[in-house]
């Protein structure tokens, strides 16, 4: 009874969403806004985004938005990347620059800690994004952006995701304002895109939540899954298949598009792998629509997550989760990561499995993999 709940909640997480985007998004912008002073804003020549997990991958997701929007060259980082190899090596020549926002919702993260005190140090200004303005990661920065939200029953990262999502967005749509690639007017037209997300997730959910649930009774006893999307939607790629690993604890990757092409495209053990393409037909969609040949002709199992009515990745696919509603490609990973999303929650059902593996036996959170506990560095030899 506690798994099939532990799995129900995923399904849920995904449902509130369009509400928690309505309700909390003016309160998120007017932080964004308030975050950093004008010569803040006019003073950032290069921006790191970093963190572990999800907090990454919500940094992978943003990137384009900020030197697409704001026109600032942005790097995410994995914490560990951040803290032992960038930190030392940050270039000095503009001063509090790069600008380094380590992402935790819970603050409690050994290496995003590690990573911004190092950032620090080094002269950089620091912000954490996290939902525990007392934590450790908040007392490491210079600045905090405080990204709690209203409790949920509790899920593997989905609604602090998109928090995190729009967190970043705003950001880059209040720097392109301050800095004058945007107008007043032209900024809140993005914002309002940006919110508008709300719509797209609930009609994109109301068309595939069914369809979701028998893909995962089709897909149960599977092994392994490999999800494929470029630009901003390879984090999508690496979220998704993150959600399977913690819901339902199978084996799953993310991967480029051309990569996939150069490496997964050879494997011929389990030639059936099921295969999410993820493509909101902008850049990619092109590239991604040769390959559905070739990923059927040896053996994969095709699912697309495509606009709905797409008919040059849809028409080869062994399966279909329509997206509905157009986003531009920036906001995309908003809408894009549903079909994983709800994919997932309904393969912890189809399987049995709780998420996490309900942090029991070997998993036992007081042991735990010591993300919180790890020695945190105060320096790094260059």
């Amino acid at each position: 009874m506690a798994q099939a709940q532990d799995a129900q909640n995923i399904i849920a997480q995904v449902e509130s969403l369009p509400e928690l985007i309505r309700t909390e998004f003016e309160t998120i912008d007017m932080r964004a806004r308030r975050l950093l002073n004008h010569n803040e804003c006019l003073s950032v020549k290069r921006i790191v985004i970093t963190g572990c997990g999800d907090s990454h991958m919500a940094g992978l997701a943003a990137e384009l938005a900020f030197e697409q929007v704001a026109g600032i060259a942005t790097e995410p980082m994995t914490a560990m990347q951040a803290a032992r190899y960038g930190t030392p090596y940050f270039e000095k020549m503009f001063p509090r620059n790069p600008l380094t926002i380590g992402i935790s919702v819970s603050g409690t993260v050994a290496r995003t800690r590690e990573a911004l005190s190092l950032a620090r140090k080094e002269g950089a200004l620091t912000v954490a994004v996290t939902a525990n303005p007392d934590s450790p990661l908040a007392g490491a920065a210079e600045l905090v952006f405080d990204c709690k939200v209203p409790d949920f029953a509790p899920a593997p990262g989905i609604r602090s995701y998109r928090v995190s999502l729009m967190v970043l967005y705003l950001l880059a749509i209040h720097l392109a304002e301050v800095n004058g690639r945007l107008t007043q007017d032209q900024a809140n037209d993005m914002r309002q895109e940006l919110k508008g997300t709300a719509d797209a997730i609930e009609a994109t959910i109301g068309a595939i939540s069914e369809r979701s649930r028998e893909l995962a009774d089709a897909l149960a006893q599977e092994k392994s899954f490999v999800f494929v999307g470029d630009g901003p939607n390879y984090a999508t790629a690496l979220f998704s298949a993150a959600k399977v690993i913690e819901a339902a604890g199978r084996h799953a990757m993310g991967q480029d598009t051309e990569e996939w092409a150069h490496l997964q495209y050879f494997v011929n053990v389990e030639t059936a792998t099921p295969t999410f393409v993820i493509s909101p037909n902008r850049r990619g969609h092109a590239r991604m629509a040769e390959l559905i040949e070739v990923m059927r002709r040896i053996g994969r199992t095709v699912v697309a997550v495509v606009p709905e009515g797409d008919t040059a990745i849809a028409a080869g696919a062994d399966w279909t989760l329509p997206v509905v509603g157009d986003v531009p490609e920036i906001f995309s990973p908003m809408v894009y990561a549903v079909a994983g999303e709800l994919f997932s929650g309904y393969l912890s059902q189809a399987v049995g499995e709780p998420p996490f593996r309900g942090f029991s036996a070997a998993y036992d959170e007081a042991a735990g993999n010591t993300i919180r506990t790890s020695t945190v560095l105060e320096s790094v030899s260059r």
